[in-house]
């Protein structure tokens, strides 16, 4: 029998919070605390799958045009989650990172996100980004615009752009390619997530919104993600 490959990079789109929340019910701000329940469910699991590397997209970059009173919310538990569950992060040996855009982010986010990296940059069983103000496009556009201004400065010179000069100028250069994307709440389309580093991921859409999942959730994926051939554009 095959051994179970464990994907070392699995990306999430955490979708469904605000419906699930509605159909509840319930205001869809209890739909985001609900999912940052399950969000700590799934790191949990990940640590005990073996994964090396999680991301998950916690706001977008398009985010910004919800109402103020939910952009305020997300704002808040963000700031909540990296404070409250940094002990836990600590215990599992996870280390966390921001990928994201700076422009826009409030201070105080920013703030937590920075105590939390340097709390946990020694951890090595795992390592979460929290994708925070964060865009596929932008980074790629940033990317470039650091590459100009390096070459105006004369920090890089040459004609050609290699690949490996590129992702260094990525808003996270040490973040793998990744291996599996699964997004919940049964859409099928990436929403720009990640455009470069998932160019050869296994894609999973599940039917269930983000909160109604668990580690078992996970599991099935990562079942789901062996039964695949991987043949990066070979035959």
């Amino acid at each position: 029998m095959r051994e179970l490959e464990i994907p070392k990079h699995v990306a999430v789109i955490m979708d469904g919070n605000g419906r699930w929340a509605v159909r509840c019910g319930l205001e869809r701000t209890a739909g985001h605390k609900a999912g940052e329940k399950v969000l700590m469910k799934w790191v949990r699991a990940g640590v005990h799958l073996g994964i090396s590397e999680m991301s998950f997209y916690t706001f977008s970059t398009e985010n910004w045009t919800r109402s103020p009173s939910e952009v305020r919310f997300l704002m808040n538990i963000s700031k909540q989650i990296m404070r409250a569950r940094a002990p836990e992060f600590l215990e599992l040996g996870v280390r966390v990172k921001w990928v994201g855009r700076k422009t826009r982010l409030w201070k105080s986010v920013l703030s937590e996100l920075e105590k939390i990296q340097n709390l946990t940059k020694n951890c090595t069983k795992m390592t979460v980004n929290f994708c925070i103000n964060y865009g596929g496009r932008a980074e790629i556009l940033d990317a470039v615009t650091k590459l100009v201004e390096d070459a105006r400065a004369g920090r890089f010179s040459g004609s050609k752009v290699t690949q490996k000069q590129f992702e260094k100028c990525m808003y996270s250069s040490s973040m793998r390619p990744v291996d599996l994307l699964i997004r919940t709440s049964g859409e099928q389309r990436i929403s720009n997530f990640l455009l470069w580093q998932i160019a050869y991921a296994e894609m999973i859409f599940l039917d269930d919104a983000w909160p109604d999942t668990d580690e078992q959730t996970l599991q099935r994926c990562v079942n789901d993600y062996n039964l695949r051939t991987r043949r990066f554009g070979a035959m």
